[in-house]
């Protein structure tokens, strides 16, 4: 099997759109969350989110963006940083030895939106004609490989919130295989929209601190009320590890295993104890060849929701023995909110990035411990220490989960 190795990194998200300003932002527990700009949210019971900031005109022509959702555009825009990052230009990545694999967990939401309306109040026949292609999730791969000729294996995931990381170990098995040299991975949401928003406000999943965004996402603390939306990208350059060394480049990381399995339990809700998700880790652990003892950082889902952060905290004690034998654990969803579909991206790129600067993310808004969740979360402050292996995990509606062992190369 082929060595794999992380290269380059494109995170679009909002606290900070490229490798170096979501590093800076990490390290200093910034705040993403604010009231909604997007859209009129006075209606609705949630008008909070993770908003990305970025001028779409620098890096898309506008008639090209016009045709595109903004899920499309965040991939491009990650794709390109990425790419920068990693040293390499278009010509490098055209070509049937390159491919996709970038999943949403919702694809065209806005544009489903705004298409209904027109369907209802003036027909079917006067809907956009480019409103099937701007809808469907597999349009972040499709364009990103036609904008840079990449004729290789090109998939997509959909796995809702572990989307992102299931498009990564999908794409590191391509690779692992040697089908491709090089894959673009990762994934892109953007479901600050008023049924995105609204549908899990209806649910009553989400923070309702409308008047204190920026405490609005407290992972693992006793007073969390729910998660908070945010949206963007994380995209991932993978590369087959000699041909990385071969062309000198900077290597990030190591991919060491991975691993997803199901709960078989719940359309929402986690299995008990967090059986699903301790299964899955260790298994990942077991791809890479690795005890739990080797793992010194751990990217959490942790969601803010009273039902992930006490399951997902029993996991972790089952799979390491005990509370005092689990590595530190952060979420940096307290940061960005939950990017959904593209939090595994997201969270990939700051496990590889706690590798590389030596640093660990903090759990901003640590407030008030909860007594029944007893893991060292990283509490407000990033942490100096060096570690040489991190793992990222994600769970998704529908009890699919999946986890990315990442090691310092």
């Amino acid at each position: 099997m082929k060595r794999v190795v992380v290269t380059g990194v494109g995170p679009v998200t909002p606290i900070g759109v490229g490798a170096d300003e979501f590093l800076a932002a990490q390290h200093r527990a910034a705040n993403g969350i604010r009231s909604i700009t997007l859209f009129d949210a006075s209606d609705l019971s949630v008008r909070i989110a993770g908003e990305v900031d970025v001028d779409v005109e620098v890096f898309l022509e506008r008639k090209e963006s016009k045709r595109l959702d903004r899920f499309v555009h965040f991939a491009l825009i990650g794709t390109e940083l990425a790419l920068a990052d990693a040293g390499l230009g278009a010509e490098d990545v055209a070509g049937e030895h390159a491919g996709t694999s970038i999943g949403s967990g919702i694809g065209g939401l806005a544009t489903f939106e705004s298409t209904a309306g027109v369907r209802w109040s003036r027909g079917a026949m006067r809907m956009n004609p480019f409103f099937i292609p701007m809808l469907i999730a597999n349009m972040a791969s499709g364009h990103v490989a036609m904008r840079y000729g990449m004729t290789g294996p090109s998939n997509t995931v959909v796995t809702a919130c572990a989307t992102g990381s299931g498009s990564i170990i999908d794409a590191y098995r391509t690779l692992q295989r040697g089908e491709a040299e090089l894959m673009i991975t990762g994934g892109t949401e953007a479901c600050v929209t008023p049924m995105g928003i609204g549908g899990f406000a209806v649910m009553r999943a989400l923070s309702t601190r409308n008047d204190d965004p920026a405490t609005a996402s407290r992972p693992f603390t006793a007073s969390r009320d729910g998660f908070v939306c945010g949206e963007g990208a994380g995209i991932l350059v993978l590369e087959e590890r000699e041909r990385a060394l071969a062309r000198g480049a900077r290597i990030y990381a190591e991919l060491l295993g991975a691993a997803t399995s199901a709960d078989a339990h719940h359309i929402t809700a986690p299995a008990p104890g967090g059986s699903g998700a301790v299964r899955c880790i260790r298994w990942a652990l077991r791809d890479a060849g690795l005890e739990p003892e080797a793992v010194g950082y751990i990217n959490a889902h942790g969601t803010s929701t009273q039902a992930n952060d006490r399951n997902e905290t029993l996991a972790f004690k089952a799979v390491w023995g005990g509370a005092a034998a689990v590595p530190p654990v952060s979420s940096t969803k307290s940061m960005t909110g939950h990017l959904l579909g593209a939090a595994g991206g997201i969270e990939g790129i700051a496990a590889v990035q706690a590798l590389t600067s030596g640093v660990l993310p903090p759990t901003r808004n640590y407030l008030d411990p909860d007594p029944e969740l007893d893991l060292d979360y990283v509490p407000n402050e990033p942490r100096p220490r060096q570690v040489d292996v991190a793992l990222s995990v994600n769970f998704a509606f529908g009890g699919q989960n999946a986890a990315v062992v990442f090691g310092r190369h």
